[in-house]
């Protein structure tokens, strides 16, 4: 695996053991960066990747948030609730020498701790046959990881129907072979979430 794009173009990142994780594909993620960085959906019409506060969920190896970090965003926290997971994120932070922006946190994105500072892009790339997308597109909302606005891309099986909740917007769709990218955007209603 490799950075496809940004400072860190070239270079290579581990890759992970076993069949646990399931990392998007350097094509893939050259695709949803293109999108990313070319599209309107930024402040005062910048890329929505210039100075992000990035939330790469089921992180994994991390190569999501670090292409965007790469790529000119401010700071990205990993979540992931795997062991694994995070010692081979922290393994690739290290390696980019990206510890000053970055948090590396061991958590479950179904039920998260609330964070210091809402995101304004999330990549959301949970195991597929759990189906837990949406659950956990929500309560990371509820709990505070998506600022208002924010642009979230979910990662699912192609043939997985995606029910979008009202509070999320969606901005675009495409296929990659066994993956379908969703991007979406935000809007917080604050009474959404009040019991």
């Amino acid at each position: 695996m490799r950075i496809v794009g940004g400072r860190h173009k070239g270079r290579t990142i581990s890759g992970p053991h076993g069949h646990e994780v399931r990392p998007t594909s350097d094509r893939v993620r050259e695709s949803v960066f293109n999108i990313l960085e070319h599209r309107d959906w930024g402040e005062s019409g910048l890329s929505v990747l210039t100075n992000a506060h990035v939330l790469d969920a089921f992180c994994g190896t991390g190569a999501l948030g670090l292409e965007a970090l790469s790529r000119g965003a401010y700071h990205t926290t990993f979540m992931d609730i795997s062991r694994d997971s995070i010692d081979s994120c922290r393994t690739n932070v290290g390696m980019l020498n990206e510890y000053n922006a970055a948090t590396i946190l061991r958590g479950d994105c179904l039920k998260p701790v609330r964070p210091s500072e809402a995101c304004n892009l999330v990549f959301l790339d949970p195991p597929y046959k759990e189906r837990i997308a949406m659950s956990s597109l929500e309560a990371l909302a509820a709990n505070g990881w998506i600022a208002n606005k924010g642009i979230c891309v979910i990662e699912t099986r192609a043939n997985q129907p995606l029910e979008t909740p009202s509070q999320f917007e969606n901005l675009d769709q495409r296929k990659y072979g066994a993956a379908r990218l969703n991007f979406l955007r935000y809007r917080h209603d604050p009474n959404q979430f009040l019991p």
